[in-house]
């Protein structure tokens, strides 16, 4: 949680010293985890110091309750011991208690070992040649621009990746000078076993860049993009990698996974669902909640459409999907509909996962988005007093919130 330098109150007291009233469902009055199911009778009510909130939610989960609602509490009472006390909705509020315990990050539990990620395994002096196996248009009808979902063929070497890893590519041909081109790096969508499922695939979805030279007015188009655009099943295609660490799926199959995209960069987000959903793994059987954010000019640019409410429909208490659809929907103001719009809308909601310890937060897509995300959880934040670019900080010291922009 945030340090000593937190944001002062208006009260002149220091955030960190903010007091907040958890009502908690899911626990006996002995403080442990009920066997039967949930039920809103019985509420458990917590004083907490904003200071120890995070370490507090880690024991709630541990325990199997579940926290149905955080509101500003009245002043630290200090020196009480930590308790829970019992009572029901229509019981009046026991007197507050402080758990004043030393908070310390997460660091990287339940993340993928950093010796278990594959770096590197290619290099740009000595890359793997690949295979174009498939390419699909994903943009339909009344769209705008070209996004391919192409698959390659890598079971003749020893590339292997996680999800959320990328790949650089390197365009056949050389520059205006002469040499080769350089690589461009791109988000893998399948998962480590690939589309397919046999281990022998990697995919990837590509937007054709394109646009107007600012002196000339002339229509440029993206090297690479162009490129991998343009190739058929066949073509062979030097690849690099896989790179990244910042976008890996946690390992916890009970976490809580928010994902917010524009564009292209539902690639890491798709191969989380296959792997969430499609695939049946032994070793990772996802029962948490996934919750995708996904911003797009028009419907038709809603890649992977088909896949995305196939797996709505299968697995309604698991996943939910929010569109933002700039060109077809209005925001509350009467402006286009942005993803940072929807973030606000059910900012509320999104502070309250976020606080829980296996919350994990994904950003991917254009570089801006971010600013529009921030200004939608620090409304929701500063509602209980929180200072949410301190939270923030915090998040990703526990490697809870993680941002791959371009």
């Amino acid at each position: 949680m945030p340090n000593s330098s937190a944001a002062t109150s208006a009260d002149g007291s220091s955030s960190a010293e903010r007091l907040f009233l958890y009502e908690i469902i899911g626990l006996r009055q002995t403080g442990e985890a009920t066997s039967y199911p949930i039920r809103r009778s019985g509420s458990v009510f917590v004083t907490v110091s904003y200071g120890c909130m995070g370490e507090f939610m880690r024991r709630v989960s541990r325990l199997g309750a579940r926290i149905v609602s955080i509101r500003p509490a009245s002043p630290l009472t200090k020196g009480n011991p930590p308790a829970l006390a019992s009572a029901s909705p229509a019981d009046p509020v026991p007197a507050a208690t402080a758990v004043e315990e030393t908070v310390k990050p997460s660091g990287k539990k339940g993340k993928e070992k950093s010796a278990d990620v594959p770096v590197n395994i290619y290099r740009p002096n000595k890359p793997f040649l690949g295979k174009c196996i498939s390419t699909e248009e994903l943009v339909r009808e009344g769209g705008e621009g070209t996004v391919r979902h192409l698959t390659f063929d890598i079971s003749g070497g020893e590339l292997r990746y996680l999800e959320g890893q990328s790949i650089g590519i390197i365009p056949a041909g050389t520059d205006e000078k002469g040499k080769p081109h350089k690589l461009r790096l791109y988000s893998i969508a399948s998962t480590r076993h690939g589309d397919h499922l046999d281990d022998k695939t990697v995919s990837l979805c590509v937007r054709r860049l394109e646009y107007k030279h600012p002196e000339t007015g002339e229509r440029v188009f993206g090297v690479c993009s162009t490129y991998l655009c343009a190739l058929q099943p066949g073509d062979e295609v030097q690849i690099t990698g896989p790179v990244g660490k910042e976008m890996l799926l946690p390992q916890d199959p009970e976490a809580t996974v928010v994902m917010m995209a524009t564009g292209t960069g539902i690639a890491p987000f798709r191969a989380f669902l296959w792997r969430m959903f499609k695939e049946k793994n032994p070793d990772y059987q996802f029962k948490g909640l996934a919750w995708l954010f996904f911003g797009v000019a028009y419907t038709p640019n809603i890649l992977y459409h088909q896949e995305l409410e196939a797996l709505r429909e299968q697995f309604p208490d698991q996943l939910r999907v929010t569109y933002a659809i700039s060109r077809e929907q209005k925001n509350p103001k009467g402006g286009k509909m942005y993803i940072q719009d929807r973030i606000a809308e059910h900012a509320d909601e999104l502070w309250g996962l976020v606080q829980k310890p296996n919350t994990h937060t994904y950003i991917c897509g254009l570089k801006g988005m971010e600013g529009g995300i921030d200004e939608g959880m620090s409304g929701a934040a500063g509602k209980f007093g929180v200072n949410w670019s301190e939270y923030q900080k915090t998040l990703k010291k526990e490697e809870r919130w993680h941002v791959e922009t371009y």
